[in-house]
């Protein structure tokens, strides 16, 4: 009923709400199903993931937010409309200030969609935080305002950024559309290829989630999963292991290395000494997908780690900057 500010990390494949002296509130897939006949909602998050690819022809469940950039804008306000009620519950005295994290190469038009349905949502005032790697380094208990080099490769749902950040300003950024999602459709289309069996989005993500692997490993995991045969039609059980996860992320993975390669080769000599010294920290909920961490230090030569609770960083940096609105106004946020 009190709450006056909100903070959301708006990402390709999960929605986290953050709200003061609260901590993280929500955390819910960002899908929304609608129905086809009269554009109505009929269930946001959770309950609309379990949705997917089980819905009838006059139902579709889709994610809103795709690469990071806002793919459908009514929906999109929708889903954070649902996000911030949610939050606040049945009854509110205020109109609350929300604070959402975008992408770093967001375009000025996406921004103001954002804002705009933010604001359509039911916001009294909206935050756009404009260099989310920053906000992931914040909430990885980076010191960014420091005379230092930081180097931070968050990896999200539907876009991996990489940015080296120093005096609170990101000198060197970049950015590349591989993520979970886009790791998700490799391990479909490499299971249909070598098995000739179809999967699901969910059975593609459990089995990136529970034997995936960025290197081969000595002793493979493997997981069983039932998929539909090509040939016969019929429902097939399979096993799928860590190796084929491998082989099927690899053009995806090179494109990453790659984009993070860029990055060090355009990060100015001092700050790449640093980087050195301090490593590169990997953020995001992909950055849970086994030995990327070593994938990225044997490619680079630089030391890597993976964040505590990777997947909630961004979330956490929202918060920070959110309880600290005066600070960051001027440096990292376009308003409302």
């Amino acid at each position: 009923m009190f709450i006056k500010k909100i903070g959301i990390d708006l990402g390709s494949s999960n929605v986290r709400v953050y709200v003061p002296k609260k901590g993280i509130l929500l955390n819910e897939p960002s899908v929304v199903a609608i129905s086809k006949a009269d554009g109505k909602v009929l269930a946001v998050g959770l309950e609309a993931k379990d949705m997917i690819g089980r819905t009838p022809d006059s139902i579709v469940a889709e994610r809103p937010v795709k690469e990071g950039v806002i793919a459908n804008y009514r929906i999109t306000e929708a889903m954070i409309r649902y996000f911030v009620n949610k939050a606040l519950g049945g009854m509110r005295l205020f109109r609350p200030e929300v604070m959402i994290a975008v992408p770093a190469g967001i375009t000025s038009t996406e921004r103001r969609a954002v804002i705009d349905a933010t604001i359509a949502a039911g916001a009294r005032a909206a935050y756009i935080i404009k260099e989310q790697p920053s906000v992931a380094a914040i909430g990885a208990d980076i010191p960014i305002g420091a005379a230092s080099g930081h180097m931070v490769v968050d990896v999200g749902g539907g876009k991996a950024e990489i940015a080296v950040i120093s005096l609170g300003g990101i000198v060197a950024w970049g950015s590349v559309r591989i993520g979970g999602g886009q790791f998700d459709k490799a391990v479909v289309e490499y299971v249909r290829h070598k098995y000739n069996v179809a999967l699901g989005e969910h059975s593609a993500e459990e089995i990136k989630i529970k034997v995936g692997s960025a290197l081969f490993m000595d002793k493979p995991l493997s997981v069983e999963i039932t998929g539909r045969d090509m040939v016969t039609g019929l429902p097939r059980i399979i096993s799928v292991n860590s190796d084929d996860v491998t082989e099927s992320l690899q053009h995806e993975l090179e494109l990453l290395m790659e984009a993070v390669k860029n990055v060090l080769h355009d990060t100015p000599p001092e700050l790449s000494a640093d980087v050195m010294d301090k490593g590169i920290i990997v953020t995001g909920g992909s950055a849970q997908l086994r030995n990327l961490d070593e994938l990225i230090a044997q490619t680079t030569g630089v030391p890597t780690y993976v964040a505590e609770e990777s997947g909630l960083c961004v979330a956490k940096g929202v918060g920070v900057a959110l309880e600290n609105l005066d600070s960051y106004k001027r440096s990292i946020m376009a308003t409302k």
